[in-house]
This record gives structure tokens, C-alpha cells and sequence, in this order.
């Protein structure tokens, strides 16, 4: 199951609320939903090597990892136990990975017959084979930096990762007092990935309700905003991916940009003439923008910047490019 979910941003709300526009545009985010691997999935078990395919496709994984006992909810080992079930999802990772790596270091060792240089590349994953055989993540192998050196690697255990702690209701009131939720936090931590608690049964229920009451019922919870949005918004980050924002009465819109692009680059997301006509980008900060109330009033306190092309754009830089046609 593949969606489009919208990220929050609270900038963009606030810009259609000065705009008023007909039209009002979030960033999104792909998100696949990947069923459960079995052990053994790397040897085929289950719909192993279609599901470790489907995960080969994805830039980053969310791990959603069980964190509460319900006797009435099955669970595939027959317990709740949040670091084995990660370790299993962990190893078949290392297991698939392995046969690639594996095969990587004789085509290597093979080109090395008529061009040495192949003979580094065979010694680095080598290397990555013994780290792989201890059963641990390509993504914490640090001899040599993997994605970096051999871009072409797509690696299974080598993408970042953030686990979503799936609490019951109670567990997601006090996700620190879980001792499944620490066992969590301690796995990601040995991995440097982040944990977001969410409750997949308050999801589904908020899931129902529109803006105000979503906000009413997470008010009566006590938290600022749900469980999923966190998890979108560390998503996005993941990915290393920014937002600038466009606005008018037209449309106000939030545009995904790697973090790192310049002016010109973020341009062209709009249309590909603006990248190749630009001129200039008219920047203002957003804070600068609200204080002010309006362009204009920004402009007159010479807070709306002109930036060339080697600009390199900020998250939540609020942008008019100027271009030839």
C-alpha cells in the first residue's frame, strides 16, 4: 500500500491565514506500508525477498515496533519482546545484504585482474562482509563511509532509520515509563536513530475528526500535536529534505527541496523555465514576514533580501524568483 501524506507545517497554515488563498499546498511524503518479515525472510520464507525488494525501493525505513501486551491482538512470535523483534528484522537486513556484498567482492576482485584500483574497493567490503557477519547494520559500519565511497550500493541495512513505538493508550500517556518503550530507545540509540512513540488506536481514531476537533481531543490528552505528525516531520528531516514556501492569493505552497539545494535548483521545482531563465530570488524570513503582517510592510523595512545564485536556500525561506522567459 503506497500514500501521499501531507507534512505539517505550521508556517504554511499561518501564511494562508495572512493570504487568504484559493488554494493551499503542503509538502508530502511517500510513504510504503511493507508488511511484517518472518525470520527467515531473506531465504524466501513468507514473501521474504518480495517485501525485502519493495523495502530496496525506499530512501529510509520506519520500523513500527509492538510496545504493549493485548492477549486479544496475535502477535507473530506469540509475546511482545521489542528488542527481539527488531534484532529479527535486523538480521534478515544483514542477511540480504550479505549475499549482495558478497557478490560485490568478486565482481570486484574480478575487475581487479585488469585494473588495480578494484583492489580497494574489494578490501572495503571485505571489511563491511566481517562487520555484516557479526550482525551488525551497514549504517553503523564506520571503516569506511559506504554510501559515500559507492553511491551504486543500495543496501538494505545501510538506510536511516527511525522506529515508531506502537503504546497503548496508556503506555502512549507515558511512553518513558514503558520498560518496551526503553528497550526501544536503547536499540536506536546503539544505532544513532531516532524514536517516535505513537498509538496506532488513538491514530486511528483522530484520523476521524477534523482540525478543531483533533486539536479539542489532543488539547484533553495533554500533547501538542499527534503521534503520526511527529513522525512525518522526523521523517522528512530523515530524508534531509527542507521546505521553502510560495505564497499569494492564488495558492500558498510548501516546496520539497534537498537540504544543501541553491536558489536556482529550488527554483526549478516550480517550473523548469525558472531555473533556466533565473535572475534572482526575493527572499524574507518567515518570523520577519509575520511581524510585519505583510510583503510590503517587509519590503519597507528592507527585510525582503535579493539573493543570486549561489544562494543556498534555507528552511522556511519564503520566496518570489525572478526570471527570463
Amino acid at each position: 500500500n503506497v500514500g501521499m501524506v501531507a507534512v505539517p507545517d505550521e508556517r504554511l497554515d499561518k501564511l494562508a491565514e495572512m493570504y487568504q488563498p484559493d488554494k493551499k499546498t503542503p509538502a508530502v511524503i511517500e510513504f510504503v506500508d511493507i508488511a511484517g518479515l518472518v525470520k527467515g525472510a531473506s531465504k524466501g520464507e513468507g514473501l521474504g525477498n518480495k517485501f525485502l525488494a519493495n523495502i530496496r525501493e525506499t530512501d529510509a525505513i520506519v520500523h513500527v515496533v509492538r510496545c504493549f501486551d493485548n492477549d486479544n491482538i496475535i502477535h507473530v512470535e506469540g509475546s511482545c519482546d521489542p528488542a527481539r523483534d527488531i534484532a529479527i528484522i535486523d538480521l534478515e537486513l544483514v542477511m540480504a545484504d550479505l549475499e549482495m556484498v558478497e557478490r560485490r567482492i568478486d565482481k570486484a576482485k574480478k575487475a581487479a585482474k585488469g585494473d588495480k584500483k578494484f583492489l580497494q574497493e574489494a578490501a572495503d567490503f571485505e571489511g563491511l562482509r566481517d562487520w555484516l557477519n557479526d550482525g551488525k547494520s551497514a549504517r553503523t559500519y564506520e571503516a569506511v563511509n559506504i554510501a559515500e565511497e559507492y553511491p551504486d550500493c543500495e543496501l538494505l541495512s545501510l538506510k536511516p532509520v527511525i522506529y515508531a513505538a506502537n503504546l497503548d493508550e496508556d503506555g502512549f500517556a507515558d511512553p518513558h515509563g514503558v520498560e518496551y518503550y526503553r528497550q526501544v530507545e536503547e536499540r536506536a540509540q546503539a544505532q544513532g536513530a531516532q524514536v517516535i512513540p505513537v498509538c496506532a488506536k488513538l491514530e486511528a481514531e483522530i484520523a476521524e475528526l477534523d482540525a478543531e476537533e483533533k486539536k479539542m481531543f489532543l488539547d484533553d490528552l495533554g500533547i501538542a500535536e499527534s503521534g503520526l505528525d511527529r513522525l512525518v516531520k522526523a521523517s522528512y528531516s530523515l530524508l534531509g529534505l527542507i521546505s521553502y514556501l510560495t505564497s499569494g492569493e492564488d495558492e500558498c505552497r510548501a516546496w520539497t527541496i534537498k537540504r544543501g539545494t541553491k536558489a536556482p535548483q529550488a527554483a526549478g521545482k516550480i517550473h523548469s523555465d525558472f531555473e533556466r531563465g533565473f535572475i534572482r530570488a526575493e527572499v524574507v524570513n518567515f518570523d520577519d514576514l509575520m511581524a510585519c503582517g505583510s510583503m510590503n510592510a517587509a519590503k519597507e523595512k528592507g527585510l525582503v533580501r535579493s539573493e543570486g545564485k549561489e544562494y543556498v536556500m534555507k528552511d522556511g525561506d519564503i520566496v518570489l524568483f525572478r526570471f527570463n522567459v
